[in-house]
């Protein structure tokens, strides 16, 4: 007789009450986790290189992220910013202002997601500006709500059947080097995709009307794509030469993804307005626009704001990330996670050739596997098998792309070296598989 596992009968609930539409990845039901690992219910251990999808930088149930949660929670856990304020969320508007890159005055706002983020950063720019007009990028990921959703370059699954969708957005290409949209090879091209910012005025939208430019620094959903040095700097003197606002989407690679705690911070850039969320706060929800004190500061009292908007218990939560990053040496330590972790993604795509690219900062690294590296044709169905693979052996692995073909690395920045080497083995185990 076959005996049912805990998780079956989960899942045959879930199957009754949970919509479809909120599907998931994996078959496992988490019972608790801790640093780099996760138990799920039925008592199998997985190496996690996931991190919830960027969130959980410094690690599962952190120590001192538990005892901030917990001491808030026995004070109070909501009163609404706007009714009755509080010194946690004003601390951490201080700590944040300082932090972000900039060498001018700051001011934050909170919300609860990335997508809200998103929305706010838009609405000030606008509201500062006095215009309309947003230009986003192919590859982008800002959001699943009516705004985001628009500003997302990829249809399935995230846009299809649920438009009309926002208008004044306007899609340029990005400087997407393996796959370069004009043709071209770096460092040759001189970077042309950043100039074609000034064509881009004449076709798509009159700069005498666009209010921002939003972008990820390193594309998250888009694959992990990253821009060469000069990319961001050209863009920024194009946007201010024409008093438009650069909004960074840091949701993802900021908070010490990328080896530093903004990734725009590896070229120098000073962004108009910054949006962060996910390892903000270490799981709790809690999203955050940092900006230019006049242009924060533009909009009326109450434009702003929502009833969770930067709730105590995770303003606490994000208080004592800073606190990790700064005490536990964070940033050093992701420097060296990402050198350790290119160099182990390096020889493979030297050994494989189903591995078409490596790119990303720091240790938010992707591999993009191609069945041929001279046509570059997606291996889409490979990298499903490779997750799976994965999956089976114990390690939490996730693809993205536009083409579903890359694999990223999202692994908690607290991982010990022996889950590392553990997880990069089954990846390798893996690949050689593939490639049988």
């Amino acid at each position: 007789m076959k005996t049912s596992s805990k998780s079956e009968g989960i899942s045959e609930l879930r199957s009754k009450f949970v919509a479809n539409g909120f599907s998931s990845g994996t078959t496992c039901y988490v019972q608790s986790a801790e640093g780099a690992l996760i138990r799920d219910v039925n008592g199998k251990e997985f190496i996690d290189f996931a991190g919830g999808i960027g969130v959980m930088n410094v690690g599962h149930s952190h120590p001192k992220v538990v005892a901030a949660i917990k001491d808030q929670a026995e004070k109070f856990t909501h009163t609404c910013f706007m009714v009755l304020p509080y010194e946690e969320l004003v601390k951490l508007a201080q700590k944040l202002s300082a932090a972000a890159p900039g060498s001018f005055p700051k001011a934050a706002f909170f919300a609860n997601s990335g997508a809200e983020a998103v929305e706010n950063a838009i609405k000030i720019a606008r509201y500062h500006t006095k215009r309309t007009g947003i230009i986003t990028f192919e590859n982008a990921f800002h959001g699943r709500t009516l705004l985001t959703m628009s500003l997302t370059s990829k249809v399935k699954p995230y846009k299809l059947g649920f438009g009309p969708f926002a208008p004044e957005i306007y899609r340029m290409p990005y400087a997407y080097c393996y796959r370069c949209p004009f043709g071209l090879t770096y460092p040759s091209c001189n970077v042309a995709c950043a100039d074609y910012l000034n064509e881009f005025f004449i076709s798509h939208v009159a700069a005498e009307t666009t209010a921002a430019l939003i972008a990820e620094p390193v594309q998250g959903e888009g694959g992990f794509v990253t821009p060469p040095p000069e990319y961001f700097p050209k863009l920024m003197k194009i946007c201010h030469d024409n008093g438009i606002l650069f909004i960074d989407d840091e949701i993802q690679s900021g908070m010490g993804r990328t080896g530093k705690m903004f990734a725009v911070n590896h070229w120098g850039v000073e962004p108009d307005l910054i949006t962060l969320a996910k390892s903000l706060a270490a799981g709790m929800p809690l999203s955050a626009v940092i900006g230019r004190q006049e242009v924060m500061n533009s909009v009326h009292a109450s434009g702003i704001g929502g009833t969770y908007s930067g709730n105590p218990v995770a303003c606490r939560a994000a208080l004592a990330v800073l606190d990790i990053f700064e005490e536990e040496n964070l940033l050093e330590r992701s420097d060296a996670l990402g050198k350790k972790l290119r160099v182990r993604l390096d020889e493979l795509q030297k050994e494989y050739e189903i591995i078409g690219d490596v790119r990303g900062m720091g240790p938010m690294l992707a591999l993009e596997l191609v069945k041929d590296r001279e046509t570059k044709e997606p291996a889409v169905e490979e990298a499903k098998a490779l997750v799976k693979f994965c999956f089976d052996k114990g390690l939490i692995l996730l693809s993205c792309g536009s083409f579903g073909n890359v694999i990223r690395t999202l692994m908690p920045l607290v991982i010990t070296d022996e889950q590392f080497e553990k997880g990069i083995n089954i990846m390798e185990e893996g690949i050689k598989a593939l490639s049988l």
